[in-house]
C-alpha cells in the first residue's frame, strides 16, 4: 500500500493534463504552463505551511483568515509609511513586511499556546483564530482593499527575477529548502516526526512536546504569513478577503500530496507535488470553463480521496 500516493501523483499529474490538453490545446501553450507555475508557487507554501501542523497531528483551519488580516495591515503600515517618508518606499515596504511576518509569529504562538499548553483541540483553536482574524481584518480595513502600497513592492515581485528565475518562484524554492533543511536536519525536525507518530512515547522518552507542539504552530503562521505577503505583492493591495478557500486548497495539496492526516509523515515534496496538481486542476477547470461552485465540489472530493488514500497507505 506505500505505493498508493504520492509515488504515484506524477502520473497522475500526467494524465490530467493529457486530460485538460485534449479538451482545450491552449492548455499546452507555454503562456499557460508558466502560469501555473506562478500560480502553483503560492499554493505550494500554504502546503508547506499546513505540514507543519499536519506532521504533529492538528491542522490550521484559521490560515485563509490570518492571511487577509496579515495583508490588510501589511498594507495598511506600508501605505501610512510612504505617505509619512515618501522618499523611502523601500523602508515603508521593509518595516510592512515585518509587521506581516511578526503577526503571523502571534498567531503560532497563540494558536500552539491554547493546543499545546491549555490542551484545546486543534480544530476549536484554529476556529477561535479564525474568528479573530476575520474580524481583525474586516474592522481596519472597513470591508475594502487597502491601496497606497509603495508600487515597488509589486514592480520587484512581479517584473523581477533572481539568476533568471521569477521572484515568486525564487521565494517557494527558498521556502520549500528552508523547511526541507528543518524537517530533515534538525533536532526540531525530528522531534515534529517523533512527536506526531506517537505522542506519548516522545514524551516518555524526554522530548518537550508542548514546546514541539507550538514550535509546529508558530512554523506554520510564519510560513503562512510569507504566503500572506507574496499574495500582497502581487496584488500591489491589502485584501480582507485575500484568505477565501485558501485554506480548503492548501491541506488538499498536503494531503493528496502525500502528508498524513495520522500526523508523523510529510516532505516538502510532497506539497510541491499536492500544489502542481490542484494548481493544474484548477486551471484546467478554469480553461474548459467549469463554473466555480462545482470546483468547489471537486475540491472537496479531492480531500476525501486524499483521506482515503492515505488510510490505504497506512493498511
Amino acid at each position: 500500500m506505500q505505493m498508493i500516493g504520492s509515488s504515484i501523483m506524477p502520473l497522475i499529474i500526467a494524465s490530467l493534463a493529457l486530460i485538460f490538453g485534449t479538451l482545450e490545446p491552449r492548455f499546452f501553450s507555454l503562456q499557460n504552463f508558466g502560469n501555473i507555475l506562478i500560480q502553483s508557487s503560492f499554493l505550494i507554501v500554504l502546503a508547506v505551511a499546513q505540514m507543519f501542523a499536519l506532521i504533529v497531528r492538528g491542522f490550521d483551519l484559521s490560515m485563509g483568515q490570518v492571511i487577509s488580516m496579515i495583508s490588510v495591515a501589511s498594507a495598511l503600515t506600508m501605505a501610512h509609511l510612504v505617505s509619512v517618508m515618501p522618499d523611502a518606499p523601500v523602508m515603508a515596504v521593509m518595516i510592512g513586511l515585518f509587521f506581516g511576518l511578526s503577526i503571523g509569529l502571534v498567531a503560532g504562538l497563540i494558536n500552539g499556546f491554547n493546543i499545546a499548553i491549555l490542551g484545546v483541540h486543534p480544530f476549536v483553536a484554529t476556529l477561535g483564530m479564525l474568528g479573530i482574524s476575520q474580524g481583525i481584518a474586516s474592522t481596519i480595513s472597513g470591508g475594502f482593499p487597502v491601496f497606497g502600497v509603495p508600487d515597488v513592492l509589486a514592480k520587484t515581485f512581479l517584473h523581477s527575477d533572481f539568476l533568471g528565475v521569477p521572484i515568486p518562484i525564487a521565494m517557494t524554492i527558498l521556502v520549500c529548502a528552508v523547511a526541507a533543511i528543518v524537517l530533515n536536519r534538525s533536532v526540531f525536525g525530528r522531534m515534529l516526526y517523533l512527536v506526531g507518530s506517537n505522542p506519548r512515547a516522545a514524551d516518555a522518552a524526554g522530548i518537550p512536546t508542548k514546546r514541539v507542539l507550538v514550535g509546529a504552530f508558530v512554523s506554520c503562521s510564519l510560513v503562512t504569513a510569507i504566503a500572506a505577503l507574496m499574495l500582497t505583492a502581487r496584488t500591489g493591495s491589502g485584501e480582507p478577503l485575500m484568505g477565501g478557500g485558501l485554506m480548503l486548497q492548501a491541506i488538499a495539496a498536503a494531503v493528496i500530496g502525500g502528508v498524513s492526516l495520522r500526523g508523523g509523515e510529510g516532505k516538502v515534496m510532497h506539497c510541491v507535488i499536492g500544489g502542481v496538481f490542484i494548481t493544474m486542476l484548477s486551471n484546467g477547470m478554469n480553461m474548459v470553463r467549469v463554473e466555480g461552485y462545482f470546483q468547489m465540489i471537486v475540491l472537496g472530493v479531492v480531500v476525501i480521496t486524499g483521506v482515503f488514500i492515505d488510510r490505504l497507505r497506512h493498511r
